[in-house]
């Protein structure tokens, strides 16, 4: 096991054991793109870190230029850290629709390609029956002609974005304006949840 491997691991433990201690939790939601993905979740209390990064693929360690290939199978994702005893599960899944195209299987408004999709990564089998639960909700309320195609699925290994990704809406808040407005998001949350 190389130096990189030991600190790595190291490190994976002590926030382990951090989030025991705190009673925190892990949620993992890929809605487009991860820039669109932050703010909404960021501005609660309860809510304890919202990282950019990719998941659900089969290159290890990849980057923003690997990623956006669509060839390395990885989600675009939001990985939140949280407090059940202050923000549930089931409003961090209220955002969550709140915020995509649950009908799209091809993308996220502007954003096209399967690094875009959507999906609902459960790391509890708690976790996974509420978002299934609230997936058969969505579809029940008839807020959407066509068939809610988001995956849930098992959480995976969950690589963070590199750093000038993370908080972007904070680090550029005119060119994440600028993006958010192009990408027809704020349209479409207004059509159908305002």
């Amino acid at each position: 096991m190389n130096q990189y491997m030991i600190v790595k691991k190291v490190l994976e433990t002590e926030r382990g054991m951090e989030m025991t201690r705190k009673g925190l939790e892990k949620a993992t939601f890929a809605g487009g793109c991860f820039w669109c993905m932050v703010k909404p979740f960021d501005q609660w209390d309860g809510i304890h870190g919202v990282v950019s990064g990719y998941t659900g693929g089969h290159v290890e360690h990849p980057t923003y230029d690997q990623v956006k290939t669509g060839t390395t199978g990885h989600y675009e994702a939001v990985q939140i850290t949280y407090d059940p005893e202050v923000f549930s599960y089931e409003e961090l899944l209220d955002i969550y629709w709140r915020q995509i195209d649950p009908t799209d299987d091809e993308g996220q408004f502007h954003d096209r390609g399967p690094q875009y999709r959507t999906a609902i990564f459960y790391h509890t089998e708690e976790q996974q029956e509420k978002a299934e639960l609230s997936k058969q909700q969505l579809e029940a309320s008839g807020k959407f002609q066509q068939p809610i195609v988001t995956k849930i699925l098992p959480a995976s290994t969950f690589y963070p974005a590199e750093d000038y990704h993370q908080k972007f809406y904070q680090k550029e808040p005119e060119k994440y304006k600028k993006d958010r407005e192009k990408s027809g998001r704020d349209e479409f949350i207004e059509q159908h949840w305002m």
